[in-house]
Parts: C-alpha cells; structure tokens; sequence
C-alpha cells in the first residue's frame, strides 16, 4: 500500500500549494469524510475541458494543474490522486477509451475520431476497499451540457452514467488498468496511435492547443 501514498515526479503533494488548496478540508473527520470532500474540490475547482492537452512532464505535474482554472480529466484526476496521498488515503490513476455521445461534435472533429483515449479517472482506498470515483465534470460544464453532475459517496464505483436522460451518454470501450503514477509514456504512445495528426503537427491556438513528449 506505500506504494499509493508515496510523492512522485508528477504527484507532487508536497509542493506548498496544496496546502493552500486544501486549507479548507477538516483532517479531524474520517478518511471517507475527506476523500468525498477532495472529490468535490477538484470536481468543482476547475471547469472542464479537453480542448488544451498538454502531454509533457510540466503538463502533467500536480502542482502544475493546480495553478489552472480549467482542466481536462487526466488532469483532474492525477490532482486528486496527489491530494489523497497528502491526507494519507492511498490512491492510484485509472485510464480508458470511452465514447462519449453529448455535446461532443467539436472535440470528434478536432480528435478526427469518435474514440476518446486516456480519459483519466481516480480510485481511492476508503474503508478497506478501492473506490472508483471521475471528478472530471463541474457542475458548470453539467449544467451547460443538460447532464447531471456525477457524485460520489464514498462509498459505491461513481463513474459516467451510461445513460442521461433517456441519451446514450459514455461508452467504456477499453481498460488500460491502474496505475501507481502517471503512465506518461503510454499515454503518449496511445494518443499518437489514436490521432497521429496531433504529433504531426503543431496546435496552438486560443481553441485548440496540444503538447506531447
């Protein structure tokens, strides 16, 4: 279990910003108490978005994405996996390929795919077990988007409902598993396999941005 509560080079909890970040989270109460309480932090602390990927060591560093306003799902759940093992829960990263069926017609046209690959989500040991939990969508984007925020208790798997309101809405087409740390390797070598025209070229703008080791 060490291994899911250690610093790394991307989950770096020990820089001094998470503790500003975290001064409000009451450390008196249970670990499941603070874990739910992380979840909604990051959930809600930055609004979604999968149109700035950034794939570099720098990009993928906790105490780098805390600094932003706006995230992607990797992201959101490599900084609450870094905030759990600051308040001593163990955590680890879990990637798939989903399909996502709303609201999604600029990010396919960008991709050139239907597949998204690497979508990023957490899972924490709360209470004996391992937990499942996707902080990826704000209540903002939900609200934007007519989907109903996800939540988590702490208790139950809280992964992208399949189905909104009478709509298909996420697909999980394939595991890569879970990780102790960032694969930032595989990432890349999955992305590139998936959408080999973002390493052939060079996106920057105020729309779309992509960055890759």
């Amino acid at each position: 279990m060490e291994l899911y509560l250690k610093e790394t080079a991307f989950l770096d909890f020990n820089n001094p910003l998470f503790d500003n970040f975290l001064v409000a989270i009451d450390t008196q109460k249970s670990k499941k108490e603070i874990a739910v309480e992380l979840y909604f932090l990051v959930r809600d602390s930055y609004i979604y978005d999968p149109y700035h990927l950034d794939l570099t060591k720098d990009g993928l560093k906790a105490s780098n994405v805390i600094l932003k306003k706006r995230s992607w799902c990797v992201e959101k759940a490599l900084l609450l996996a870094a905030c759990a093992r600051k308040m001593h829960i163990p955590s680890r990263l879990g990637y798939a390929i989903v399909t996502n069926h709303i609201g999604i017609d600029k990010l396919t046209s960008v991709l050139r795919r239907n597949e998204i690959v690497f979508h990023g989500y957490v899972e924490l040991f709360v209470e004996g077990k391992w937990i499942k939990c996707t902080p990826a969508f704000d209540e903002r984007i939900c609200k934007i988007t007519h989907v109903q925020p996800l939540d988590w208790d702490g208790e139950q798997d809280s992964m992208f409902q399949e189905f909104e309101k009478g709509q298909r809405f996420m697909e999980y087409l394939h595991y890569y598993g879970d990780f102790d740390d960032v694969p930032i390797e595989l990432m890349n070598s999955e992305m590139k396999k998936y959408y080999p025209h973002l390493f052939d070229n060079v996106f920057s703008t105020k729309e779309f941005s992509f960055k890759h080791l």
